[in-house]
């Protein structure tokens, strides 16, 4: 289909962008790589009247550490995230799950903000920031607010940022100890089921786990129950088959749709948080 018509505008900061938006009285939509909200278009899902291109904006894009946080600007593509040196050396897990992200094309044009604030149910990178702890930092009329991931991911397609607001960042402490491993779509690489895995291990203890998962449920989540197992057990191989075994009952509602059955989905959860916390625990 094509979708109705609509005005184009380009933003150059931040504060203009958030002055379009407020213009647009309620009709206008930001739009960087287009991935997700132009098929949304298409279908007519989506009907904005004014398009505010915010994909060269500087300050959204760009990754950096300082004072032992790294921040990305929520525009920077998923290439960029994926071939990064630093992400490389001082957090690969996050570098490792974008470079699985679509094909090369999704990736030059796809924004790490744009796939977390659309908050697709099988997108990845949703289980990688719950794993990691990431904040998102958010910019509206009424200044700056900060969501831990944990409170972000609400359900399908919702997360909290309100609709005249921006995400302008994503920050996290890096982590070596930390994994992703999924079952993929064939076709888009979706996520038919994602773990991501960080652990604290000290002396052969794992002090603290962090697991994240996605593409099995209405929205990413954390494995609580996962990491309850995990925390203040030896690092080994029984401590990890021991907590993937509840990995399954702790992800809640399991979806079923064309991709897998429920039944399915279960049964790779438990499979797919042992090789992502096998992964991690390899660097440790």
């Amino acid at each position: 289909m094509i979708p109705t018509r609509f005005e184009y505008e380009r933003a150059t900061t931040v504060d203009e962008a958030l002055a379009k938006l407020k213009a647009a009285n309620g009709g206008g939509k930001f739009i960087a790589g287009g991935h997700s909200l132009v098929p949304l278009m298409k279908l007519r899902l989506s009907e904005p009247r004014v398009l505010i291109d915010i994909s060269r904006i500087p300050e959204l894009s760009g990754i950096r550490e300082r004072n032992g946080k790294i921040t990305i600007g929520a525009g920077t593509v998923h290439h960029d995230v994926a071939t990064s040196a630093l992400l490389h050396e001082r957090c690969p897990v996050v570098s490792e799950a974008a470079a699985t992200i679509g094909d090369p094309q999704v990736r030059n044009r796809g924004t790490l903000g744009g796939s977390i604030a659309h908050a697709d149910p099988s997108a990845d990178m949703p289980a990688v920031m719950l794993a990691l702890n990431a904040e998102m930092h958010l910019k509206g009329p009424k200044g700056w607010r900060v969501v831990p991931a944990a409170d972000f991911f609400k359900d399908l397609f919702t997360v909290d940022m309100a609709s005249d607001e921006i995400l302008a960042s994503i920050q996290f402490s890096p982590v070596r100890t930390a994994a992703y491993a999924k079952l993929y779509q064939r076709a888009s690489h979706f996520a038919i089921v994602g773990v991501a895995a960080s652990l604290d291990v000290n002396d052969g203890t794992i002090v603290s786990a962090r697991v994240g998962l996605t593409g099995a449920a209405s929205h990413a989540r954390r494995l609580i129950a996962v990491e309850e197992a995990l925390a203040g057990q030896r690092l080994s191989t029984e401590t990890i088959e021991g907590a993937a075994q509840v990995a399954a009952p702790a992800a809640g509602e399991i979806s079923s749709d064309i991709h897998a059955s429920a039944d399915y989905r279960r049964a790779m959860i438990r499979v797919f948080t042992r090789r992502a916390l096998t992964a991690a625990a390899a660097r440790a």
